[in-house]
Formats: C-alpha cells, sequence, structure tokens
C-alpha cells in the first residue's frame, strides 16, 4: 500500500520493498504517471521501523562490551563494533533509512566519536557532513557556552560559521546521549546559526538520565533542555542500558587511566 498525500489514506499501487538488514520498508512507486500522489514527499517523516532496544539493537548490543572507565562503572566503548565491518554498516544503514525522508540539509557530527558515525551516515544520505569541534581546533568558527557532562566540565563546542544557513534542518548524530550536555551544546549551535535541529540521534542512549527522580541526585536531561528552551528538540538512541549487559573481559592489572575521574 502507498500513501496518498491529498486524500491522508492508503490506496492500493505497486510498491517495491527494500530490505536494510533484516527489515522491510515500503518504498511507494507510482504504477502510472496519474499515481505521482503515491510517492512519499513528506519531509516531516521518520520511518519507524527500528525501535530502541529491538532486535537490531540487541544483536548490535552484543558488540558493545562496557569498562570501567573514567571513575564511571560503565563506559560503553564503540571500538566493538567499530571492529566488525558488517555490524558498523548495519548501524549506518539503520540511521540512513530513519532519516532518509525527513528532509535533511546536513549532518553534524560531535568530536570526536561523532566524527566516525556522521561522515558514512552523511554519505549515505547524500548531505554534507558538519564538524562540531571542541574550542581551538578550527578556523572561522563560533562557540556555544561551556558545559558539564557525566564526568567533568567541557569548553564549548565550535562550528565554522559558513557551514549553517538559516532555515537549515540539522541532524546530530553522536555514538551516546547521557545527561546531555554535548548534544545541548550542538543544538545551541545550531540555533545561534539559524538553523533548526531535525534531531539528535545516538547509537547508545542512557534512559537514566532522561528524567530522574528529585532526589537520585542524578542531573536530568528533560531538566537541562528545558532550561536551555531546547525540550522540543527530539533525541533517539538506537540501544539503552537496559540491553548492554555485556562485559569488557580485562586482562589482569586493568588501570583505568582514563583522563577525568
Amino acid at each position: 500500500y502507498c500513501v496518498d498525500n491529498n486524500a491522508m489514506k492508503t490506496t492500493p499501487s505497486f510498491c517495491l520493498l527494500l530490505s536494510l538488514t533484516t527489515t522491510y520498508h515500503a518504498v511507494a512507486v507510482p504504477s502510472s504517471p496519474e499515481d505521482d500522489d503515491c510517492v512519499i514527499k513528506s519531509s516531516n517523516y521518520i520511518n519507524m521501523s527500528y525501535e530502541q532496544d529491538g532486535a537490531e539493537a540487541k544483536e548490535i548490543a552484543k558488540y558493545l562490551p562496557y569498562f570501567p572507565f573514567k571513575g564511571i562503572p560503565k563506559f560503553y566503548d564503540i571500538g566493538g563494533f567499530l571492529e566488525k565491518p558488517e555490524v558498523f554498516q548495519q548501524i549506518v544503514d539503520i540511521f540512513a533509512a530513519r532519516y532518509d525522508s525527513i528532509g535533511i540539509d546536513a549532518v553534524a557530527g560531535l568530536d570526536a566519536r561523532g566524527f566516525i558515525l556522521g561522515p558514512p551516515i552523511a554519505l549515505a544520505l547524500k548531505k554534507p557532513f558538519i564538524m562540531m569541534r571542541k574550542k581551538g581546533k578550527m578556523p572561522n568558527s563560533i562557540s556555544s557556552a561551556d558545559y558539564n557532562v557525566e564526568y567533568g566540565k567541557r569548553a564549548g563546542l565550535t562550528v565554522q560559521r559558513d557551514k549553517i544557513s538559516k532555515g537549515d534542518r540539522v541532524l546530530i548524530i553522536d555514538d551516546l546521549v547521557a545527561t546531555g550536555g554535548t548534544l545541548s551544546s550542538a543544538v545551541s549551535l545550531v540555533h545561534l546559526c539559524g538553523g533548526t535541529v531535525v534531531e539528535c540521534a545516538c547509537v547508545v542512549e542512557i534512559k537514566m538520565f532522561i528524567d530522574p527522580p528529585a532526589d537520585s541526585g542524578l542531573p536530568s536531561r528533560t531538566k537541562l533542555f528545558k532550561d536551555m528552551d531546547i525540550n522540543h528538540v527530539p533525541v533517539w538512541g538506537l540501544i539503552s542500558e537496559d540491553v548492554l549487559t555485556v562485559e569488557a573481559k580485562l586482562e589482569e592489572g586493568y588501570v583505568d587511566d582514563g583522563e577525568e575521574h
């Protein structure tokens, strides 16, 4: 079935089924010139075929071990799936499928692991890739305010002044979202340039920081986004800590040598 954009109802027509990994996605193809309305053209369409912690996510989670690192008991390492080309490609395919029809102008990746994930996703979508870097790394840049993360304080991110134009629809990519500090910095940069953030997308979302009880002592991503007046910006993660259960095998004498504790 295909979507009739005028009548907002389903109408029979010929459709082509494309397979990405194990999930099928229906793409409308008009059977004749008169069936042009059958083609999905909406700029607000997100492919919802892939759910957080769904079958694909659970399989990918096997390649995301956690380490005690930077004083954090469970630090998730994307190096596990980067060494598996078929798993890395599956992640790229999932993100490309999700955002293929939403209507974006650019993909922004966050320093540094967003630089690994963002470019292949941008290439798959045939969109420009924009680097959001730490201060002092790029010429002709503007900066966001300093921000906090789960293991310390960070200087604001920067973006080059000519990369985002007024009205641009930007997809922000990073490896993981926890407290939301880094993402909030990136969102503020897009807004500073006059752009719109379509969504912040990460491979891993730590749900315990979304809206913890006030007496938990944990930072709240919901409160942070509300205080910054960016709570309208959606955040999506493919995998949550609920299915990330693989503990890294550590050699005897392992030392937590992270930069901050």
